[in-house]
């Protein structure tokens, strides 16, 4: 049996088993979906895209919410893996449906890209921050239970935007740019073992209104990330060094083909910058124990791409 489903005994714990899940179609959605309903709890999947209801645990729910979608249904429990800001905006609603207890995802970003130079990367950090400040104070003012759980650079299963869209550059251009030394440590986290502390956080009350650092139990420089992600391609490693100028002139080329719109020239100077977070606190309160960054063909995406 897969890792992530061995909680059965702990996800039924949960109160009410039903669980109100925003974020259902992303692919921490799914994981959820699976170690859940493998417990024979009841999800509530909510989604903006309409999806068939074939599961008889799954309900699947349109976005956005309103005040009368809820109709007789009582949930208690929610995880919220969209962005922690749509939880933000969605408390009454969620209020309405009964809501008692919430462990919603934030990011590290938070605090990786408020001093990014990038004025699109301040504006998620303050997001993010704003969107933790109001499910804070809104939950504590109507005594609804939190967890913040923050994770750092999630992979896995071929859909995240992270270690996917690098190796998809790899694969159409044979190389990859670094800037400088690129030796800014790195902690990516799979999206299975995020998943997985969504639910044991949720059992767990000594998680109760707490705020927690997600992140891989392997530490590593940026450029032995990308090192890997050649060879599991069985690319041979071309890493290119650019100069800042070339590479700020790069992205602006780059930027024209759509995958790749979101990239800015800040990416290149956060390759030098560490960013390393302890989840000491998480081991500890709910047992978090991720694996190291070893890539499955599940990981990446198809090689004819």
């Amino acid at each position: 049996m897969p890792r992530e489903l061995l909680l059965s005994d702990r996800v039924l714990n949960v109160d009410n088993l039903h669980i109100g899940l925003l974020g259902a179609r992303s692919s921490l959605g799914s994981s959820l979906i699976s170690i859940l309903t493998h417990s024979n709890l009841r999800v509530y999947a909510f989604t903006r895209q309409e999806v068939p209801n074939t599961d008889p645990l799954v309900k699947w729910m349109a976005l956005p919410l309103s005040p009368v979608t809820h109709g007789s249904e009582n949930i208690k429990n929610w995880i919220c893996v969209a962005p922690i800001w749509v939880l933000a905006d969605n408390l009454s609603t969620l209020k309405a449906f009964g809501m008692r207890r919430v462990v919603t995802l934030s990011s590290t970003s938070r605090f990786t890209k408020i001093s990014s130079s990038a004025p699109e990367d301040q504006y998620i950090a303050r997001r993010i921050e704003e969107a933790e400040l109001k499910v804070r104070s809104w939950s504590e003012e109507h005594h609804i239970e939190w967890t913040i759980l923050r994770p750092t650079l999630i992979y896995g299963d071929g859909r995240d935007k992270n270690i996917v869209e690098i190796a998809r550059f790899i694969q159409r251009f044979s190389f990859f740019p670094i800037f400088g030394t690129a030796k800014g440590l790195r902690q990516p986290v799979h999206v299975h073992d995020v998943a997985w502390a969504c639910v044991a956080a949720m059992n767990t009350p000594s998680a109760t209104n707490k705020s927690y650092n997600i992140s891989g139990s392997e530490v590593l420089p940026y450029r032995e990330m990308v090192k890997r992600i050649f060879l599991h391609l069985n690319r041979p490693v071309r890493l290119l060094p650019i100069p800042l100028f070339f590479f700020k002139l790069s992205v602006i080329l780059i930027r024209l083909l759509p995958r790749y719109r979101h990239w800015n020239s800040a990416m290149a100077k956060r390759m030098e910058i560490d960013m390393f977070f302890d989840h000491e606190d998480a081991m500890h309160d709910f047992g978090f124990k991720p694996r190291s960054f070893i890539l499955s063909p599940n990981d990446l995406p198809p090689q004819d791409i």
